[in-house]
């Protein structure tokens, strides 16, 4: 039906000009048609207009033509290079770019005007307000190596805000604990695997014996925590258990220690759908009345990007950690800067998939 209705009227158009406008070849009965369809002009480019073309290792030889010292950082002219290489690699190097926009934001580059904060008039004030940076991510970027690049962030102070899912929380205390080991996408079957109780993410191996130390650490937490809500009226929310466990791991391989240590808030409104929940299930078979209050979480991370004067979104996912950051910005009517990283596709309606634009209707 319609699916080839378009295409047969592309078609059409495209006959009536070729009748209209044949491009004979001299001293050739080649059929007009195919001349237009094959030789036909095109228009010339801007002179502007960026070109393709890939990184040339050789802009970063010594003068002897030696990579032993290279007169530049290899790493930095390789990544400014990949906004004109083509493909998956100009969206990187528009990530990159985005970012660098969001990072470089001040207050400053806003003029004052009648009505706003006087307060924040002053030029020097206004220089040294910055975008607040909302960092989300699905929790196979901490079961995999990506770990040690988002704690380099957090630690550093590169981002304000992170948005993560249970998994996300638990295997980064767990990989204080004990390892998670490479394995392979196919040659480990999944029943001899759980007949040797060993988990498998992806083509990473995780041992059952890693939840079961976690489990070791949580509980007992997790009762003080308890009896903390009970002697002192201290009713936790996913955050400030979050921060709790940042500081009681105390290790500066975790994600979590760096975030208390720096202040930064680590949101996750799906706390319980992991071990977490499994350890609060089998503590309230013990003792009950344990509370986590989802309710004070979203008024925090709203208020977060309510209060702020420019917010900037990277999230590498989808699911429920891309819909949250993104609806906490929405209570300020959107974030100034984004950057999406994921495998969704929009076809299926899914928020995981939805572009940015997608976003900008809501």
């Amino acid at each position: 039906g319609c699916c080839f209705e378009k295409p047969f009227r592309r078609r059409s158009s495209l006959r009536k000009a070729l009748q209209m406008s044949p491009v004979p070849i001299p001293g050739s009965d080649a059929p007009s048609v195919s001349t237009w369809a094959v030789l036909g002009e095109s228009d010339e480019m801007p002179p502007d207009h960026p070109q393709c073309r890939g990184f040339d290792f050789n802009t970063v030889l010594t003068d002897s033509g030696s990579t032993s010292e290279p007169k530049k950082d290899v790493l930095d002219e390789l990544m400014k290079s990949f906004f004109n290489t083509g493909f998956q690699a100009t969206n990187i190097g528009l990530a990159i770019d985005e970012i660098r926009r969001m990072r470089k934001w001040r207050l400053s580059d806003v003029p004052w005007k009648q009505g706003d904060d006087e307060d924040l008039r002053d030029p020097a004030i206004r220089s040294r307000i910055r975008a607040k940076i909302f960092l989300a991510y699905t929790s196979n970027q901490i079961s995999s190596g990506q770990r040690e690049t988002i704690k380099f962030l957090v630690q550093h102070g590169m981002v304000d805000v992170v948005v993560t899912t249970a998994g996300g929380i638990e295997e980064d205390i767990i990989k204080c604990l004990r390892p998670t080991y490479i394995g392979d996408f196919h040659d480990y079957p999944g029943k001899e695997l759980r007949l040797k109780g060993i988990n498998r993410i992806g083509n990473l191996l995780l041992p059952n014996n890693n939840y079961c130390k976690f489990e070791d650490w949580f509980g007992p937490l997790l009762r003080k925590m308890h009896d903390e809500q009970e002697e002192n009226n201290t009713f936790w929310t996913p955050s400030t258990m979050i921060r709790r466990m940042g500081t009681e791991i105390a290790h500066e391989d975790s994600v979590l220690y760096w975030a208390s240590k720096n202040k930064i808030p680590v949101f996750c409104p799906a706390l319980t759908d992991g071990s977490v929940g499994d350890m609060m299930y089998f503590h309230s078979y013990k003792r009950s009345g344990f509370i986590l209050d989802i309710a004070g979480d979203i008024r925090k991370i709203n208020d977060c990007a309510v209060q702020s004067h420019a917010t900037g979104m990277i999230i590498l996912g989808g699911g429920l950690v891309k819909h949250h950051t993104c609806n906490a910005n929405l209570m300020r009517n959107g974030a100034d800067f984004s950057v999406f990283i994921n495998t969704g596709q929009e076809f299926d309606g899914s928020d995981s998939g939805a572009r940015p634009d997608e976003a900008i209707s809501w």
